[in-house]
């Protein structure tokens, strides 16, 4: 009696009513409605609805037969495990069958015959659902908890795996990780995967027998020792990133890496008396309805929600045909006490305009994205739901989101511009030498000639030489006799014909004739 209701104590906080309602009848000014609220099933026993594994293949013990023993009586090996007899074999099913008369029915795996060569066993649980974890995972062992294991989880029915708990007798030797408790953890640290040595050290095979993955310890962080805040979790699960994914699981797997010592090493000259032995797994939790549904059934082989709030799918994860005027969004446990359903509602109903800002009055369901997108967005806006500015417009910083002038041309100078495309602030990207808002002014030493050009020449440093005078920045122009981009050139010293040709390279008649007589005399 005192057994059970310390029992019932301990599951009251996790059994309270709390989001146990998923709508209710209503009347109001606008006459009779369903009013909507967030809500979740019951938690319930999760071995009941699982598929398990086993794997590497023959690492189940019984094929062929074979006899092993105990630690507290290591030299009596007159047991025998034969997968032919029903009554000598222990297959992965006895992990979660009733045990009649406090009788213990187990899984047993092969010995450690194979030693130094590791003795690996996987068992994985799988639902084909997600789930929502809501008491600790226990493990109960016969013959002694495993020196090093390992907790492992898949969000995506077994595609990836991630590290949810190590385990040793040793974390540092056998993880290179400090050895935490869940109780030190704190609000910051709550989903946090750690390495424990707490169920991993030998006292005895009937003594300690589990090995727990402690859902309650990292609840408490938030709720207090006694789950009686649990507000506060509700709160904590919508606020705080990736703690709600955190005790979400498809499936789980324990990576069995080392038997049982019995406190000491491996004595080589037995190994009969290691092996894995496993007689229960309890695992505790919901189903993972996305807050719209408070009903969950075993249908076709899987856990299936029972949809409310116009929503469908395994996990209510997607809008029912018809009811598309707006993104599928998972429900809220905020605000408290009732959430919010966000519920999936039908074109023209009390529910909204498509979300578009009004900027259109149509939209699409996009059904392998599971979005609804606004078609035709006016007033220069585009995106799902009109909030964003088309290529060649940005936001206008003063006007709101719902403001027909909140977009406003970039206007960049198709010649001096890269493109007509501007940044949230209005500035377009210019080409070399052109700068300004618009990309419609030049850089110093540029000038502006359908485009911004360097200068040739200027008054201070890109100097006219010998008398040349310079053009709009644009040539100079240059004296006789003289040529080049800044006139620096000599006509002579480049081409002896222009050189003999020039105008004043050829004598006139006076000068002719003073040389004919300066060679005659």
């Amino acid at each position: 009696m005192l057994y059970l209701a310390a029992l019932l104590v301990h599951c009251v906080p996790l059994a309270m009513g709390q989001y146990d309602i998923c709508k209710s009848w209503v009347t109001t000014d606008d006459g009779p409605s369903w009013e909507f609220y967030a809500c979740q099933p019951k938690a319930m026993r999760m071995k009941d609805y699982v598929t398990v594994r086993v794997d590497p293949a023959g690492i189940t013990c019984g094929n062929p037969p074979e006899r092993f023993c105990t630690h507290e009586n290591p030299y009596l090996c007159s047991d025998e495990c034969d997968a032919s007899n029903p009554d000598l074999a222990h297959p992965p099913k006895l992990m979660f069958d009733s045990e009649d008369e406090g009788l213990a029915t187990y899984w047993q795996s092969v010995t450690w015959r194979r030693y130094p060569e590791p003795l690996l066993a996987n068992i994985t649980l799988s639902w084909n659902k997600s789930i929502e974890l809501t008491d600790d995972i226990v493990i109960t062992f016969e013959y002694g908890r495993p020196t090093i294991m390992m907790l492992e989880k898949s969000l995506d029915n077994g595609r990836t795996w991630h590290p949810y708990q190590y385990y040793a007798d040793d974390c540092m030797e056998a993880f290179s990780m400090p050895a935490r408790r869940v109780r030190d953890l704190s609000t910051t640290s709550a989903n946090r995967v750690l390495c424990t040595e707490e169920y991993s050290r030998w006292a005895g095979s009937k003594k300690e027998k589990t090995v727990r993955f402690e859902v309650r310890d990292r609840f408490a962080i938030f709720a207090g020792p006694d789950l009686k805040n649990m507000d506060n979790l509700y709160t904590r699960l919508e606020s705080a990133k990736g703690l709600k994914d955190f005790f979400t699981v498809t499936d789980l797997r324990m990576r069995l890496l080392r038997p049982a010592l019995g406190g000491t090493y491996v004595q080589r000259e037995n190994l009969y008396k290691y092996f894995y032995a496993v007689s229960n797994i309890e695992v505790t939790g919901r189903c993972k309805c996305n807050l719209h549904a408070n009903l969950c059934t075993f249908k076709e082989g899987s856990l299936q929600c029972e949809c409310e709030h116009n929503t469908t799918g395994q996990d209510c994860g997607k809008c029912k045909k018809n009811f598309r005027s707006r993104s599928w969004r998972a429900g809220s446990y905020l605000p408290l006490p009732n959430g919010s359903p966000n519920a999936c509602a039908a074109a023209g109903s009390a529910f909204g305009n498509c979300e578009c800002y009004g900027h259109s009055n149509r939209c699409s369901y996009i059904d392998f994205l599971n979005v609804v997108t606004c078609v035709s967005c006016k007033h220069n806006t585009r995106g799902q739901h009109c909030q964003h500015c088309r290529l060649g417009f940005y936001r206008n910083s003063s006007a709101e989101l719902d403001d027909e002038n909140v977009c406003i041309e970039c206007n960049c100078n198709q010649i001096g511009s890269m493109h007509d495309r501007c940044n949230e602030t209005g500035y377009c990207e210019c080409r070399e030498g052109a700068t300004g808002p618009k990309c419609d002014d030049c850089l110093p030493n540029y000038y502006w000639r359908q485009g911004c050009f360097p200068n040739v020449c200027d008054d201070e440093l890109l100097l006219c030489q010998n008398g040349g005078t310079c053009y709009q920045n644009q040539r100079c122009i240059c004296p006789v006799g003289f040529k080049g981009v800044l006139c620096q050139q000599s006509r002579c010293e480049v081409d002896k014909q222009d050189c003999d040709g020039a105008p004043g390279a050829r004598g006139s008649p006076a000068a002719l004739a003073l040389g004919m007589l300066a060679l005659q005399l």
